[in-house]
């Protein structure tokens, strides 16, 4: 079977493998054919952490080639996105049915590529602080990878959503997703106060944010592009009671394939339109990752495998 594995020899450290093991699925596992796949900014910096021959991947869609042997999940044949704590980058891999979720007939392969940890880190963030139906929401680097899902959730769920993003030319996206209004700094003194904020940047952003939440308020946070943020008490003297989140997409584990579905679902039905940026071969898969590094890359990188 082929597909990637972290090589420290090879060009750009990933070699394009051709004797991997065929998957053994057991009996709570699909057998998956992967016909696209996503790369992931946090995946950039995995790929430098880990030791030779790790396989890397982890959002991904195919068609479900054998189904579990305990009856759970899709039947053969069915489309299918999928989240994997590693493996993706290869022509087929077992995965448990409770991270699998079937994909309406309007959602392309590419399009569930895109899907699962952004959109599960959007998603469920927003979840932190309860219904948004009304509520003020501000997610910063708004226009990364879960920032333009978290807009288009925000906005599906009732919220009045304002953005940040790191340069004026990225504002446009985030108008056209929705947010209004899209700021770079958080200097105004109008902006908020806000009952969520969704933070990716950390740093001086995160700090601000915290000044603008309402009393009360939630931060999730999820990144730090910016670096780490000194932070005190005092930070949040105009914010009585508010509290800050540590999130991480993966939790809760046992629903992931539930709230895969319900990506899916809204993708068909248009509520969320997931923005890529690159749609190559998987054979170009190193350089895509290089683009990647170097920024060149706005929106989803996305890979079709075959």
């Amino acid at each position: 079977m082929h597909g990637y594995v972290t090589d420290p020899d090879a060009p750009g450290g990933l070699r394009f493998a051709d004797d991997l093991p065929e998957p053994t699925p057991v009996d709570d596992e699909a057998l998956i054919e992967v016909r696209a796949v996503a790369i992931n900014r946090g995946e950039l910096f995995l790929l430098q952490l880990r030791d030779r021959d790790w396989r890397p991947g982890q959002d991904l869609a195919g068609v479900v080639v054998r189904p579990a042997a305990d009856g759970s999940g899709p039947g053969e044949g069915t489309r299918v996105v999928c989240i994997a704590e590693g493996a993706g980058w290869s022509e087929r891999i077992a995965l448990p049915t409770d991270v699998v979720a079937p994909l309406p007939d309007e959602v392309s392969f590419e399009q569930a590529a895109a899907l699962p940890i952004a959109g599960l880190t959007a998603l469920r963030a927003l979840r932190v602080a309860g219904p948004i139906l009304g509520r003020r929401v501000l997610i910063t680097g708004a226009t990364g990878g879960v920032g333009q899902f978290a807009i288009q959730l925000a906005l599906a769920g009732g919220a009045e959503v304002s953005a940040q993003v790191s340069a004026e030319d990225r504002a446009p996206l985030a108008s056209r997703l929705g947010a209004d209004p899209v700021v770079t700094d958080l200097d105004d003194e109008g902006l908020g106060p806000f009952d969520l904020v969704l933070d990716a940047v950390g740093g001086p952003v995160l700090k601000a944010a915290i000044g603008r939440l309402a009393p009360g308020g939630t931060v999730a946070t999820y990144g730090n592009l910016a670096g780490e943020a000194s932070l005190s008490f005092r930070d949040f003297a105009a914010a009585p009671l508010a509290k800050m989140v540590g999130f991480f997409h993966a939790h809760p584990q046992e629903t992931r394939g539930e709230d895969l579905r319900t990506l899916a679902r809204m993708t068909g039905d248009g509520r969320l339109v997931p923005q890529i940026g690159s749609v190559r071969s998987w054979e170009e898969l190193r350089g895509t990752v290089e683009a990647m590094r170097e920024r060149e890359v706005r929106g989803r990188a996305v890979l079709t495998v075959g």
